[in-house]
């Protein structure tokens, strides 16, 4: 099969969408991103790739902690709006039903199924973006999104963004147990 090149580019897939809040000037304000992962699991830790003019950004380094809200592809209009919208011009407080964790600074959205408290633990220049590596020091899931005590990720329903195709996706049917699925796999011997 012939490779196409496309000279140095992001295509990791899936790409979340998620809502990253902070309080600014005391108020809620959350902001989309797609340039988000997982870093570390012991203590988990989470990244972010975020625009230093981003209003959102301000909060954040003023009070060294953010959310990570994961939405369901059923808040897919809020999360494009607040991906579209900057909070210096709207307020974005409003939006979303706002609670509060262990920590009084950051807002969490309640209609989202997954919600992360965050600490933020380092910062770093890397061109266009500023990556911000969070501590993850509290987890919250919607209880009807989770199954044997675990959270689902079927009833969670992430919302996936495609950067090159500019859409937004849902997961799609379960394909393999894994952990398992490759002990399948024998190598032959030529």
């Amino acid at each position: 099969m012939e490779k196409i090149k496309f000279g140095p580019d992001n295509l990791i897939y899936p790409m979340p969408a998620v809502l990253v809040g902070a309080l600014v000037d005391d108020k809620p304000n959350f902001i989309t991103i797609a340039w988000s992962g997982t870093a570390c699991s012991n203590p988990p830790m989470i990244t972010i790739g975020i625009r230093p003019e981003r209003y959102t950004l301000k909060g954040i380094l003023e009070n060294m902690v953010f959310s990570v809200n994961v939405p369901s592809i059923g808040l897919v209009k809020k999360v494009d709006f607040c991906g579209i919208f900057s909070g210096k011009k709207t307020d974005k407080s409003e939006i979303f039903k706002v609670f509060y964790g262990n920590n009084k600074n950051i807002p969490l959205i309640e209609e989202c199924p997954v919600n992360m408290e965050c600490k933020v633990v380092h910062t770093k220049e890397l061109g266009t973006h500023l990556l911000v590596v969070g501590e993850i020091t509290e987890t919250h899931v919607s209880g009807d999104c989770i199954t044997d005590n675990i959270p689902d990720a079927k009833k969670i329903n992430p919302l996936i963004y495609a950067a090159h195709q500019m859409c937004y996706y849902g997961l799609g049917k379960k394909n393999a147990k894994a952990f398992s699925i490759g002990k399948e796999y024998r190598i032959e011997k030529l």
